[in-house]
């Protein structure tokens, strides 16, 4: 009995367990199939590499906050070296000492002054969290700037003239119109070919603007031979440092001329000073600088061959839009354009440079994909399109007849209306009206009806009549002359005739085809067609869209070298079979 009962529960568990399982089974709904968008599929292909540190999000907001430079040129406005520092404990005795080091290894003329160390007491006080953040960025731009100075053999101190100038910020504009790192006016970056136009403004090009500068500094160094009045005429300008040396008499120190300079570049020069003495003795005043996570040496730049915003960049190499931005600050607007004539440059981590020259021919395809999706102005259509559309305009010997063809198409998973609209060349809002859907929901399975409209132009009767082949003329015999005699007061018989001559005509105009080219169109462009370029095209996106041609086709019709081709320019396009 024992025996049964625990046979009857093993069997019930067992069946249960059965049941539950069947149950869970029948329960689990398939995975949905998910559909990638160009740009995932375009990504999904790429051939990666391991990923480097990257810079977050917070780190490149502070390599391009704009307070430091506010708070840089306030104290320019501001500071007085002769103002006391009250309630600040420092050693004037080992100050002293440490500038006669600093002097002994520099060109610039760095003595004690009461007020020098008014300054450098002032910003110890009131500034240290601020060059704190200064001397991270510096890791970036420091190596940079000394590349330059050693090529033009300038004191590698001037690099600090940076710090002072634009606090390390390559977009900082000051009220007057100053811009970027070293602070360039447009007519003096204008003299040193720094280029400015709507996309692009070198003074904040990092590279540029740093040669640019070491250009200038030489030539200033070359009429005043003494860099200390170099830094004051980078200030105040050559002109008013020469009106200061003539009201001192014959007096050509900087701080003998000082109080004959504008009152800020009085400040200008201690400050400077200031500034380097705090860089080299920041530990020793318990200033921890900050540590930047990317060096200028861990970036490089590749040429592009395309125009292109830094959105783009940012969805194929998932960088963030900010770091774009601080890498490349020279463009204004966040868009690199491309002219045949002069390359454009893009700056990058080494890892996300090696991602993009490892993909270069997919990250075209999607900015190619990107361009094609842009409304293209009407009038600007290729001459091809032109012409079919004169073709099927009604003139006043045609008419248009139109024909309505619907079709059903079944919902897939991952449809919506928009895809469906763009797929059978109809709006959304017409989809919506034939199958009276209220919304943008759609369901799986769901039949949608779709409406197709042709509209073709034909001759009206009389150009068919005009345009039929005539019959060849045949002898007339005395008895059909005499029927034809007969016929003639016949009204019925006459248009009967005259419609079967009628119907016969149409039908043979009928059998050509809809859009006749002209034969003098074909004799004048040679079976060619003529395409204008828009702009972003490009020799390859133009052969991508004409079947069977090639980028040397191209090349070889319209007697182009290189790849180069501008918006407007007019290109022979052959038929090829």
């Amino acid at each position: 009995m024992n025996k049964r009962r625990t046979l009857a529960f093993v069997f019930a568990a067992v069946s249960w367990a059965g049941f539950a399982q069947e149950s869970a089974d029948a329960t689990v709904a398939p995975a949905p199939e998910v559909k990638l968008s160009y740009l995932d599929s375009i990504k999904a292909s790429f051939v990666r590499h391991p990923e480097m540190a990257r810079i977050d999000s917070l780190w490149m907001k502070e390599m391009g906050n704009e307070d430091l430079f506010a708070d840089m040129q306030s104290d320019l406005a501001k500071i007085n070296p002769d103002d006391e520092v009250a309630d600040f404990s420092f050693n004037t005795e080992l100050f002293k000492k440490r500038l006669e080091k600093m002097d002994a290894r520099s060109p610039f003329h760095i003595e004690y002054n009461k007020g020098l160390e008014n300054i450098v007491k002032a910003y110890l006080k009131n500034r240290p969290r601020s060059y704190e953040r200064l001397m991270a960025i510096s890791e970036y731009y420091f190596p940079m700037f000394e590349e330059y100075l050693a090529k033009y053999n300038v004191p590698i101190e001037i690099k600090y003239l940076a710090v002072i100038e634009s606090a390390l910020n390559p977009r900082a504009k000051s009220h007057v119109g100053a811009t970027g790192l070293w602070q360039f006016m447009y007519p003096t970056g204008k003299q040193y070919n720094l280029e400015v136009n709507s996309y692009v403004d070198e003074r904040c090009d990092p590279l540029k603007a740093t040669e640019a500068a070491c250009q200038y500094l030489s030539s200033l160094y070359n009429i005043f031979g003494d860099w200390d009045l170099v830094l004051a005429s980078y200030n105040a300008g050559p002109g008013n440092v020469t009106k200061a040396i003539r009201r001192s008499g014959e007096y050509r120190n900087y701080w003998n001329i000082r109080k004959n300079l504008p009152k800020e570049t009085q400040a200008y020069n201690p400050t400077f000073l200031a500034t380097m003495y705090i860089y080299e003795y920041a530990k020793e005043h318990g200033i921890k600088a900050k540590r930047a996570p990317l060096t200028y040496f861990e970036t490089d730049t590749v040429m592009v061959k395309r125009q292109m915003s830094f959105k783009q960049i940012a969805s194929v190499l998932d960088v963030p839009v900010s770091q774009l931005q601080f890498l490349n600050p020279i463009y204004k607007l966040d868009v690199i354009p491309y002219q045949a004539d002069k390359a454009h440059y893009l700056r990058l981590p080494k890892d996300k440079l090696g991602l993009f020259v490892s993909n270069e021919a997919a990250v075209y395809a999607y900015i190619d994909h990107e361009a094609d999706l842009r409304e293209k102005p009407y009038f600007k259509a290729a001459p091809e399109r032109e012409e079919a559309y004169a073709a099927t305009t009604p003139s006043k010997k045609s008419k248009k007849k139109t024909n309505s063809k619907t079709q059903s198409y079944t919902v897939k998973r991952g449809d919506n209306l928009g895809a469906i609209s763009n797929k059978y060349g109809v709006s959304v809002a017409e989809l919506k009206q034939w199958n009276k859907i209220k919304g943008n929901n759609i369901q799986v399975g769901q039949k949608l009806k779709i409406v197709k409209t042709i509209t073709v132009t034909e001759p009206v009767v009389e150009e068919a009549i005009a345009e039929a082949p005539k019959k060849p003329e045949t002898k007339t015999t005395a008895k059909d002359a005499k029927a034809k005699t007969a016929d003639k007061d016949n009204t019925e018989d006459a248009i009967a005739l005259n419609t079967a001559e009628a119907e016969e005509a149409i039908a043979a105009v009928e059998a050509k085809p809809a859009i006749v080219k002209k034969q003098k169109d074909i004799s004048t462009y040679e079976d060619a067609r003529m395409y204008i370029v828009q702009k972003g095209d490009s020799l390859f996106s133009i052969a991508k869209k004409h079947p069977g041609v090639t980028v040397e086709n191209l090349k070889n019709w319209n007697k182009i070298n290189g790849n180069s081709i501008t918006p407007g320019m007019k290109l022979k396009v052959e038929e090829t079979n």
